[in-house]
């Protein structure tokens, strides 16, 4: 009896379509929406305090984000919070978040409805 070759074994990463990664992205924004910082009243997105979300076809996701100051008393909390907000999407297989100082954070970072919603016009 001839030997039968069986089919490559399928991928055991199932990877994501441009569109998928898209919408991903989008949950994850909404998400990061919800967090604020404990000190001003503007969620941790519009404030600015979000440089990068990168979410890769396999559904791990990468946040550079940073907090208004070194001494930021939400330092030891924030990062855990987005992590803890973005691994329960849906789809989110990973979640790395890495906080960094540069650049330096500043009010001018923050969209236009935090400014407004701070006085800042």
């Amino acid at each position: 009896m001839p030997e039968q070759i069986s089919a490559p074994a399928a991928s055991s990463q199932p990877t994501l379509n441009v569109s998928e990664v898209v919408a991903l992205h989008d949950k994850i924004v909404d998400r990061l929406r919800t967090v604020y910082d404990p000190e001003i009243p503007v969620n941790i997105y519009d404030l600015g305090l979000i440089y990068q979300v990168k979410v890769e076809p396999t559904g791990g996701v990468y946040v550079k984000m940073t907090l208004t100051s070194p001494g930021c008393p939400a330092a030891g909390t924030l990062p855990g919070e987005v992590e803890d907000k973005i691994v329960v999407i849906p789809g989110v297989k990973n979640v790395k978040v890495d906080v960094v100082w540069e650049p330096t954070w500043d009010k001018n970072m923050m969209s236009e409805a935090a400014k407004l919603q701070l006085g800042f016009f």
